[in-house]
């Protein structure tokens, strides 16, 4: 059964699609990259965009998050370049701040002016450098499962392992390591064998080679965290290795609340009760036009 366990998970992800959610597919140029999105519900709009390896269902619809923010709001949520449907360059250039972009060029092609912004790992560290360089575009900003990324950080030092890794057909090993909590397990060579088996089905290795090669350009210096005017939400697992990131945001960024959710590590966080709830919370509480209680109540 262990064996066999990677391909019914594989099977799982790739049927996400026809049970995590109901919106059809969609696509646009985004400065000759196609990107790949969804649009869902009614109300304030709210970008999702998800981290690293992940897609939009494996993040954000098959743990529920698209179905219960689309009761309240119009949910947009794109496959980051690299990922899922999208386009997926091998040019390193291609990725950092033009995945920020991907974002602002996506709420333009919808005439969008304002989104709550809601990013997951990789899709945190984009978020927190999309409202220091578009802080207009942004209604309020949830980094989910990362903190402060900064230019000469010697703990992403991995990233290099990992790039070269990746362009060797070998994997994502350093980063499961990385994302292990301290005093945990590392998942054993046959679990590492099946991880990779599934990353490599469901994605081009020699892109996100290029995506982590450009991840440095999404570093945000400390004088952009003091003058940050978006209301802000930090959502952590206790036990999540890049706690320490929020740890060291929490002193310097203005406007910024910290939930940490108990027990959660950086690879289950998003699919806990708390998440889901903690955004709900904030997003209401930071809405620009409200819902009435009564119909708010009618909603849950």
């Amino acid at each position: 059964m262990a064996r066999r366990f990677p391909l019914l998970l594989v099977a799982l992800l790739l049927m996400a699609p026809a049970l995590a959610r109901a919106a059809e597919d969609q696509f646009f140029d985004s400065d000759g990259v196609k990107i790949h999105y969804i649009v869902e519900g009614q109300g304030e709009p709210v970008l999702l965009i998800h981290g690293f390896t992940a897609n939009i269902d494996v993040q954000w619809g098959l743990p529920g998050i698209i179905r219960e923010l689309a009761k309240d709001y119009k949910v947009i949520a794109l496959d980051n370049r690299g990922h899922g449907k999208s386009g997926k360059p091998h040019d390193p250039k291609q990725y950092g701040e033009q995945m920020v972009e991907d974002s602002i060029r996506l709420l333009n092609h919808l005439k969008i002016d304002k989104a709550h912004i809601v990013g997951y790992s990789m899709g945190g560290f984009i978020t927190n450098k999309l409202i220091s360089v578009h802080p207009d575009r942004a209604l309020t900003a949830t980094l989910g499962g990362a903190g402060w990324a900064q230019a000469d950080d010697q703990r992403l030092a991995f990233l290099t392992n990992l790039a070269e890794s990746l362009d060797a057909g070998k994997g994502i090993g350093p980063l499961i390591e990385q994302l292990t909590p301290p005093g945990k397990p590392k998942p054993t060579e046959e679990q590492m064998s099946g991880i990779n088996q599934m990353i490599m089905l469901m994605n081009d290795p020699k892109a996100l080679a290029a995506c982590i090669r450009g991840m440095q350009a999404l570093a945000v210096p400390e004088a952009k965290l003091k003058e940050n005017k978006v209301p802000t939400l930090a959502l952590i697992g206790e036990i999540d290795p890049l706690k320490i990131g929020v740890d060291e945001l929490e002193p310097r960024m203005k406007n910024l609340r910290v939930i940490v959710i108990d027990g959660a590590d950086h690879m289950n966080a998003f699919s806990n009760k708390a998440f889901i709830g903690g955004l709900k919370e904030f997003l209401a509480a930071n809405a620009k036009n409200p819902k009435p209680a009564a119909a708010a109540a009618g909603s849950n």
